[in-house]
């Protein structure tokens, strides 16, 4: 959205104003983002006048949010005319005013942090940047120098001292000893005779020189501190950063704990507030849900700068151990040595020194990130103001204080069943791969409680199912909650797009950037594309492949070593002119191998002319009278019944 506001003339005494709205219609776009400033610049001022000091982004960011709000009958298809400028700025200005008010400091609070608050890199890059402005003057004198005589070749090599000592940051140029020391150690490696050859460099190879120089008499301080021999000035950081970082963390921690509890309590009351709407009108619900949403973004921002110190505290750790590695390598290689050779200990000095840089990166970085906890403080006052602590025990009788982490146990066992919806995906932490990683609309809130309690933040629990609608993913407390919000999800969106006009604060706090694209913060800018992080849908599935596809085509033979080759065929050609002898001694000449050759047997068979063959009678003798008679003796008789041959 861009607002085109109308020009606002000064008083003039010479003759009468003209009608500003006359002249919006031909007014180019270049001349209205003038006018805007002018505006801006103007409830600046009138907010000076009251003796309340704002800033141009406050001031902007507040214009938009009075535009946004639906109840101000603002219209952004059209251009503003004069009374709808005074209107707006009226309407910043009262707004801007009111100190009793935890949704002005909920938006105070996201415009510091996000004019104050970069990324990890971001910062590095631009502390860098700073030393190097603040050093260019000094780098200038020493690189545009033209010394001749010995005076002039002194003072610039004391000038070279002062450079190596103020980009180092170990130690004053002003005190004798460092100074001592710094210029010992580099006459070590840069004696003043060599002047001449460095006068005879180009610009850049003397800046390139003069930083290589730096960091080698930073490593070579560094090394004799570690030794006991030097140091004077040089602050032991890792045992400075090892005390900082848990006493920094510890003080983040504390604070998270009382805003968190602090959340939860206001939620509590408000869920009692939705049940019984009877009680609404004994209470101010609204003022309830700015003070929620004021501690809520306290408790996000004291979340990434928690999150920025434990990397500091894991970068710190490992540069820990690379220091003492680095120094103990250092150790190993000159001993006790009278001279060693600068390849071997150069690059070393060198790790030393940039190790050394990372260490006071971290320590900057430390402080910028307790100071801006510590500075985010004041915007939580108006609770003490409206909800005293005996206010509050009130407000609580006989409501059960709930956790984020206890809401979302009582609904872990509820599950949405993607059967019930054809339409809709549905997504769960095993059929998911990134399921952590994906990005919650709202910040994670339930989307259907904050439509339809009117504004009530209650967090949304991931294991009941994601809901993915149109590229974006939606969480709930409950599962009617997701059943109810599945029915119709544009209905819901629209009702937290509309509350978000009304509560500017919300657009930063639930993330709604996409929906109001002119209020992005400046420190959120870079990550919009980021949001459209798609799920990893995970199954199961196997595949196979053949081990070899084609036939091998290695020939074993080969040899690519002409050498080799060359040996090989040496040894054929002296083949040729070698004899084999063999000797049989007494005791070896029974031990020979012997074989014998025989024929395998075989079978034979033989045939003859005819086939013949001979027959016998065969033998027939009958014999009567064994059964008896009339008679009382036997009477046997014998009977020969062979055939004769012949008769065959």
């Amino acid at each position: 959205m861009v607002i085109t506001l109308p020009p606002r003339e000064p008083s003039c005494p010479e003759g009468p104003r003209k009608d500003p709205g006359e002249e919006s219609a031909r007014m180019p776009p270049t001349q209205a983002e003038s006018v805007i400033k002018n505006i801006i610049r103007e409830i600046g001022q009138e907010c000076a006048a009251h003796g309340e000091i704002v800033s141009e982004t406050l001031v902007a960011f507040m214009v938009k949010a009075v535009v946004l709000d639906p109840s101000n009958g603002f219209n952004t298809d059209r251009t503003l005319v004069k009374g709808d400028v005074q209107k707006l700025v009226k309407l910043c200005v009262t707004r801007l005013l009111d100190s009793k008010n935890p949704s002005l400091d909920t938006i105070k609070m996201q415009v510091y942090f996000d004019m104050n608050y970069t990324s990890r890199e971001e910062f590095l890059e631009e502390h860098h940047r700073v030393i190097e402005s603040r050093l260019s003057s000094v780098s200038r004198e020493i690189t545009d120098s033209r010394a001749c005589v010995r005076e002039e070749l002194e003072s610039l090599y004391r000038k070279i001292v002062s450079y190596v000592l103020l980009r180092s940051g170990l130690g004053s140029p002003t005190d004798i000893k460092i100074v001592r020391e710094a210029t010992a150690a580099l006459q070590s490696v840069f004696p003043q005779a060599e002047l001449g050859t460095f006068l005879t460099l180009s610009k850049k190879d003397r800046e390139r020189q003069l930083k290589e120089l730096t960091m080698i008499v930073t490593g070579i301080r560094l090394f004799n501190r570690d030794c006991g021999k030097g140091g004077e000035g040089i602050d032991d950081l890792p045992a400075i950063l090892q005390e900082a970082i848990p006493a920094t963390t510890q003080h983040v921690d504390s604070q998270l704990e009382v805003v968190q509890d602090q959340a939860y309590r206001y939620t509590a009351i408000l869920e009692k507030v939705a049940e019984n709407p009877l009680l609404s009108q004994e209470l101010q619900p609204y003022m309830l849900k700015e003070a929620l949403y004021n501690v809520r973004q306290y408790e996000f921002f004291l979340q990434i700068i928690l999150s920025d110190i434990i990397t500091c505290a894991q970068e710190v750790e490992m540069m820990i151990k690379q220091l003492g590695a680095q120094l103990e390598q250092l150790q190993f290689t000159v001993k006790s040595k009278t001279a060693v050779p600068t390849s071997q200990v150069f690059p070393i000095f060198i790790a030393l020194s940039n190790l050394w840089t990372s260490f006071q990166d971290e320590a900057v970085l430390i402080s910028i990130l307790s100071n801006l906890s510590t500075h985010l403080e004041p915007f939580l006052g108006t609770h003490e103001l409206f909800f005293p602590e005996k206010v509050m025990q009130a407000l609580l009788d006989g409501v059960t204080v709930k956790t984020d982490a206890c809401r979302m146990k009582e609904h872990i066992e509820e599950r949405v069943n993607p059967a019930d919806f054809r339409k809709l995906e549905w997504l769960f932490p095993e059929t998911t791969a990134n399921f952590d990683k994906l990005l919650i609309q709202y910040r994670g809130f339930c989307a259907y409680t904050f439509a339809t309690t009117d504004g009530l933040l209650l967090p949304g629990n991931p294991a009941i199912g994601i809901l993915k609608h149109k590229e974006k993913y939606y969480t709930f407390n409950t599962r009617d909650a997701a059943y109810s919000f599945a029915e119709n999800p544009e209905n819901y969106i629209d009702k937290i797009r509309e509350k978000a006009k009304k509560n500017a604060e919300l657009i930063q706090l639930l993330e709604l950037h996409q929906q109001f694209e002119t209020l992005i913060p400046n420190s959120q800018m870079k990550e919009v594309d980021k949001h459209y992080i798609k799920p990893i849908a995970k199954c199961e599935s196997s595949t196979q492949t053949d081990t070899h596809l084609l036939p091998p085509t290695i020939v074993r033979s080969y040899e690519w070593n002409e050498w080799e080759l060359r040996r090989k065929a040496i040894k054929l050609a002296n083949l040729r002119r070698k004899v084999t002898h063999s000797v049989q001694t007494d005791l070896s000449h029974m031990r020979r191998e012997n074989c014998s050759q025989v024929y395998p047997s075989k079978d034979a068979s033989t045939q003859s002319k005819r086939e013949a063959s001979s027959q016998v009678p065969r033998p027939q003798i009958y014999v009567a009278g064994f059964r008896g008679g009339h008679t009382k003796t036997t009477c046997e008789i014998k009977v020969n019944l062979t055939r004769a041959i012949d008769e065959i």
